[in-house]
């Protein structure tokens, strides 16, 4: 049986294709190991054996590089930008900037929230310093709320004997 390198090129397609319906992102690279293969099979006159061998190792190398260098880097780099505000509340932060009377304080998060890592704050009252850990409580505007975490008694925490 004689493969063509378009019939590589129908087989790669084909497979990029269906990852479009199949989104493990597993097809994709077996597809453009399908796609390498048929330009060197029409470059170079290499036997069925050789391009067979060629596409699994193309695939295999693919795949490889996608679960462990490419998709970590994408996900450390994920914000939640384009979701609603709602998701700012019960995160936790450090102020930075203390907030006064007349002006409100910056607190900074871990990790960018909403698309920033620092977002001017506000507090109902409460006094905060600078490097205090606060939690979002509601937004306003442009500027969120922010509260001291209360720290609540662990479940099976003994109570201390007041005699």
């Amino acid at each position: 049986m004689m493969i063509e390198p378009w019939h590589w090129l129908v087989l790669g397609m084909v497979l990029i294709i269906i990852e479009m319906f199949v989104p493990t992102f597993a097809t994709l690279w077996f597809g453009a190991a399908a796609v390498a293969v048929a330009g060197l099979a029409w470059l170079l006159p290499i036997s069925l054996t050789t391009q067979i061998i060629t596409w699994l190792v193309l695939s295999s190398l693919l795949i490889v590089a996608w679960f462990k260098f490419i998709q970590p880097r994408l996900a450390e780099n994920r914000t939640k930008a384009g979701l609603g505000g709602g998701v700012i509340i019960g995160e936790t932060g450090m102020i930075i900037v203390k907030p006064v009377a007349d002006r409100g304080g910056v607190v900074r998060f871990n990790v960018p929230i909403v698309g920033a890592d620092e977002w001017q704050c506000r507090t109902r009252g409460e006094m905060v310093e600078v490097g205090d850990r606060v939690v979002v409580t509601d937004i306003m505007g442009n500027e969120l709320i922010v509260t001291k975490p209360t720290v609540m008694p662990r479940p099976n925490a003994p109570l201390s004997n007041p005699n």
